[in-house]
């Protein structure tokens, strides 16, 4: 059984599905079963330009950066989207990103937000909380 909000991925042909109603059936692109995708949290060599930073602002918003050091954002090697999501899973917001574009995101609702999660297109799916952990 699939939950609201977890993130699947095609191995054959690369979609990317995020679960809006959950089901009891399984999930297939490609005549293959898609691979849930599991967050890496603060766990790898790579979370220093990874890990979704939170830094909260004068005016009740919160700017989310992509690392302690910003991602690379080259055509090669960069963060392709980053999404807040509340504590109670009844909220998302969702940012697409482009090489040479700075993977910082702006939201006014620092309070709704509980976690973010960003997606790198070599390194795959990444995760940090308000809590930092």
């Amino acid at each position: 059984m699939t939950e609201r909000l977890e993130l699947y991925k095609c191995n054959v042909c690369g979609n990317l599905v995020e679960v809006i109603l959950p089901g009891v059936g399984e999930l297939v692109c490609c005549g293959q079963p898609m691979q849930k995708l599991e967050a890496h949290k603060n766990d790898d060599e790579f979370n220093e330009k990874h890990v979704p930073v939170f830094v909260d602002k004068d005016d009740n918003g919160v700017e989310i950066r992509v690392g302690l050091t910003l991602h690379p954002m080259t055509n090669e090697h960069y963060i392709q989207f980053v999404e807040t999501i509340s504590e109670d899973k009844k909220h998302t917001q969702l940012q697409y990103f482009s090489p040479n574009e700075e993977p910082v995101m702006m939201s006014k609702n620092k309070d709704n937000i509980k976690s973010v999660r960003a997606f790198c297109n070599i390194h795959g799916l990444w995760a940090g909380d308000r809590d930092g952990n």
